[in-house]
């Protein structure tokens, strides 16, 4: 057999349509979960007959998902993880255990998708596949092709007409909800949350993270009408803060099958609740069965590896980096920023894709700040800086235009004092170009 270079292997991919380098609307009406099976059924439905779960939501999933399958790796089982977007490489989307899928395996496993690929789209039965539908395909692929004993699969977008939402999972995750992505999914929270809920199958058990009360009767409503177990987190499952420092946070969870004493590396109020959702997922599959047992669970969640979330890069002065991407999710920046850290000025390096709330990112941001430096990453969906320079510039900081990431970093160091903080934020686009100018 051919073996496909790995560089035209991603040539390949990313000349389909690409959707994650798309803005707007317009192509809405394209998702048809049709063509993704007529794909999967052609290469032997390799999606099914492993051991899955299945993680939506809007903020948290990547977090979440990589607890579960760190967890389940401690454990002793093989585990097949698929998440996006990523930080440095495609193969980081592919992965099992915390070996990347090599760039032969992918070129290899290319030579065989892409005959069906053009089989199918060649019917055009139900529109041309995509760069992330066939990144799906390829890793179901993958994972059967290494035995894995279990899939953990974050939802790309949306839920219901995702292109992971083939399986029947035997865990179904959905982390917090909030206003994202809403030209696709709809200008509301029950829009938002409906969407979510199409990954619950009938007979789920769904573990929920803390919603807001109207998505929470969104997704109550979906798990009475497929008779599906749901556990709540903050209600069903809770937990008491502890102590935290610039490695991590410890805290106490009251689960459904026991206690815990957590550590994890991961500071935010917000992953203690993503921490919370991951060892609901894993006592929901101790009770089908799966062995694994108490000290592995804690091993598991102390050692998870999840860069680019609240992630000190420096110190002296302090850089941090953050992929919060809407307003939510830097309120809850905001938050953590204000409880971990102390500084006697914050720069703030951001930069995001032009379809996102800029304007309830800046509210929730501008105040905090006291200088903010608006940037653009190379990624094709990002804002320019004019737009972003609007609505960042307030009257009690100073603002300043960069270029690019490099610029925008060496700006930051010029101004900043030893005892001031410096945090990157906006998109993980931006964070990884910051991440990779520090290696």
């Amino acid at each position: 057999m051919r073996i496909m270079d790995y560089q035209a292997a991603i040539k390949y991919l990313y000349d389909l349509t690409d959707y994650e380098k798309i803005p707007g609307s317009s192509w809405v009406n394209d998702f048809d979960l049709r063509r993704m099976e007529e794909l999967l059924s052609r290469l032997g439905n390799p999606h099914q007959g492993t051991k899955s779960v299945h993680v939506a939501g809007t903020k948290g999933k990547g977090s979440t998902s990589v607890m579960i399958a760190s967890v389940l790796g401690v454990a002793g089982y093989r585990v097949g993880l698929y998440t996006s977007p990523h930080l440095y490489t495609p193969r980081e989307r592919i992965r099992i255990g915390n070996s990347l899928i090599s760039e032969v395996e992918f070129g290899t496993l290319m030579d065989e998708v892409i005959p069906e690929v053009e089989t199918v789209n060649n019917g055009n039965r139900y529109g041309g596949l995509t760069t992330f539908e066939v990144f799906t395909a390829l890793a179901f692929l993958y994972f059967r092709r290494a035995g894995v004993d279990f899939q953990v699969l974050e939802v790309g977008l949306g839920g219901r007409l995702d292109a992971t939402n083939v399986i029947n999972a035997d865990v179904s995750v959905i982390t917090t909800i909030s206003l994202d992505h809403m030209d696709i999914l709809g200008n509301n929270l029950v829009d938002i949350a409906a969407e979510k809920a199409g990954i619950i199958k009938p007979g789920n058990v769904v573990v929920s993270s803390v919603q807001y009360p109207e998505a929470m009767t969104v997704i109550a409503a979906v798990c009475r009408q497929r008779n599906a177990a749901l556990i709540k987190i903050g209600k069903d499952v809770t937990w008491q803060g502890g102590s935290s420092n610039f490695s991590g946070q410890s805290f106490i969870l009251k689960g459904i099958r026991d206690g815990y004493c957590l550590t994890i590396p991961l500071l935010g109020d917000h992953q203690i609740e993503n921490a919370a959702a991951a060892v609901t997922a894993i006592e929901c599959l101790i009770n089908q069965g799966n062995r694994i047992l108490k000290e592995q669970i804690l091993s598991g969640m102390a050692g998870v590896q999840w860069p680019g979330r609240l992630q000190i890069l420096r110190t002296n002065p302090v850089l941090i980096v953050d992929g919060a991407h809407n307003a939510d999710s830097c309120r809850r920046l905001k938050e953590a920023i204000i409880k971990y850290f102390k500084y006697e000025h914050l720069i703030l390096i951001v930069g995001t894709s032009v379809d996102k709330d800029i304007t309830g990112i800046a509210e929730e941001l501008c105040t905090l700040a006291d200088i903010i430096i608006v940037t653009r990453s190379q990624h094709p969906r990002s804002a320019g800086t004019d737009v972003l320079l609007g609505k960042f510039t307030c009257k009690n900081n100073k603002t300043y235009v960069a270029r690019d990431v490099t610029t925008a970093l060496e700006t930051a160091y010029s101004l900043a004092d030893k005892n001031d903080l410096i945090c990157a934020t906006g998109s993980l686009f931006i964070i990884a170009e910051v991440s990779a100018a520090c290696l």
